[in-house]
């Protein structure tokens, strides 16, 4: 770990770019704030007071105790003019959506079809997550069709969704102890567009406060350029979107990575309880369990499956044993890719990020063979692959500024487990993408090659393109994916550079 260096006494730029940190992080946290307020009491008056509030106290917390000790000499000036940019765009983006998480009329506001992602003005992944809390206790399969949709004409034919207000009803695909938080949250905000502003407040706070956390860890040099490209990863349409639908994607990875950090400062019980929660919710984040297995971290390992075994029991208490039987009769499906109603589309299918949907992709180029069947053989195959690279990442000694760039690869390609893997799958990529810029100095070269590869993850095909072109498309973000990934596990951290380096 490089040698903890303080920011010099009274040098301006470094006061004036941890005043413009505080600022931006205080914006952000205020668009935050006001939509959750927004959930909770109704009352826009309460919601500016509160946002204020909270945009105040966030500023001067963060200007008296920075993130990481400024290191001015790991930046430079074109950095900084990207970073700049990068968190205007990224500020705009929250509080334009936040108008339409508050207002769902004011669809102007949101992102839709014209943005190349395949999304409509109704599409709403939450809405899956507030009828399966509001419905578990009581239905026999949380997992049935007609609790999401209408019937249809076949196992082929498009889904008709149920709708609930101005949204369309997604479908639920997750294990059933995930519904504990927004059962909990359903509680505080019964209405479903109340518990979408506070959803979206959380999903956000918790997206910003994994990026910040990590950054933290890597030290001075590698922490003040993580905080530089950090708005990179706000600024970009898809997590954006993915904040606006509500999938959960957006936040599994920010939290596994914060429980990892809280296990490397020796507390325990915080990460576990939080590795526990996204490994019961989402399944993939389990295989840090293996990492942690592996690296022989008893304690870390110990406190998560205990916590794990926690959660199923609360989990038990509160629905029963009705919602894990329909989930056991579900996985299979689920594994298979057949439970995801996306598969209908051609579209959806062309652009899934997902290893075992490279095999379904085949059929829309008419390869004989590629079916649901031939996804369950890619996938297990890739399972294999997938636990002998997280053994080979855990065996290695690697420096506290290489961990993180460990946790995030693992995480990335537990993810391509899944069957269906749409755009969100970019999201831990753009952060892995400013972890690794973080490691070297912000050169022209380096900053045209992060800049690149940032236009290549955020590049998207319209629904309206042909399906196969959209699969080819897709072929150049997932390439920048393998490449991060590659760079990840064999690069090594150059922080060489000493704080009083010019870097122009």
């Amino acid at each position: 770990m490089p040698t903890q260096t303080t920011e010099p006494p009274g040098t301006v730029t470094a006061r004036s770019l941890r005043a413009l940190i505080a600022l931006s992080l205080a914006c952000a946290f205020g668009i935050f704030a006001f939509a959750a307020a927004m959930g909770f009491k109704g009352s826009r008056l309460v919601a500016v007071i509160v946002a204020l509030g909270i945009a105040a106290f966030v500023a001067w917390f963060f200007w008296r105790r920075p993130i990481v000790p400024l290191d001015e000499g790991a930046t430079s000036r074109a950095l900084n003019v990207i970073s700049g940019l990068a968190t205007i765009a990224a500020l705009f983006q929250l509080a334009r959506l936040c108008v339409f998480i508050v207002n769902p009329a004011a669809v102007g506001f949101a992102i839709g079809p014209s943005r190349g992602l395949g999304l409509t003005i109704n599409h709403s992944c939450l809405s899956a997550y507030y009828v399966a809390a509001r419905s578990v206790a009581t239905v026999p399969n949380v997992y049935a069709w007609e609790l999401y949709a209408f019937p249809d004409e076949g196992p082929t034919a498009p889904r008709k969704p149920r709708p609930i207000g101005s949204f369309n009803i997604d479908a639920y695909e997750y294990p059933p102890p995930f519904l504990l938080l927004p059962r909990t949250l359903a509680i505080l905000t019964p209405e479903f567009l109340r518990f979408r502003m506070v959803w979206f407040a959380l999903n956000g706070a918790m997206l910003v406060i994994g990026l910040l956390v990590v950054a933290r860890m890597l030290g001075p040099v590698a922490g003040t350029r993580a905080l530089l490209f950090s708005p990179l990863v706000l600024a970009s349409d898809i997590p954006i979107a993915t904040l606006q639908v509500g999938n959960l994607q957006a936040i599994v990875s920010s939290l596994a990575m914060i429980a990892m950090v809280l296990f490397a400062q020796r507390r325990y019980a915080a990460g576990g309880a939080l590795l526990a929660f996204t490994t019961v919710s989402k399944l993939f984040p389990g295989l840090l369990l293996v990492y942690l297995l592996i690296q022989r971290k008893w304690r870390a390992l110990a406190w998560t499956v205990g916590l794990c075994i926690a959660l199923i029991a609360i989990s038990l208490v509160d629905t029963g044993w009705a919602p894990y039987k329909a989930f056991l009769d579900h996985l299979p499906r689920l594994l298979g890719g057949e439970a995801f109603p996306a598969f209908r589309r051609p579209w959806a299918v062309a652009q899934n990020f997902s290893v075992p949907g490279m095999a379904l992709k085949l059929r829309l180029f008419g390869v004989t063979g590629a079916s649901f069947g031939a996804m369950k053989i890619v996938g297990w195959i890739y399972s294999l692959i997938l636990l002998a690279a997280t053994v080979f990442v855990a065996r290695r000694t690697l420096t506290r500024e290489q961990e993180p760039l460990a946790w995030l690869t693992i995480l990335i390609l537990a993810s391509l487990r899944s069957p269906f893997l749409p755009l969100y799958a970019v999201i831990p990529a753009l952060w892995l993408l400013t972890l690794l810029a973080a490691t070297v100095t912000p050169t022209f070269k380096t900053l045209f090659g992060v800049l690149l590869a940032w236009v290549i993850l955020n590049i998207m095909a319209p629904a309206s393109v042909d399906p196969r072109l959209v699969a080819a498309i897709i072929l150049l973000p997932q390439t920048v994916i393998v490449i991060l990934i590659v760079l990840a596990l064999r690069g090594r951290p150059d922080l060489s550079d000493h704080a009083s380096a010019s870097l122009g």
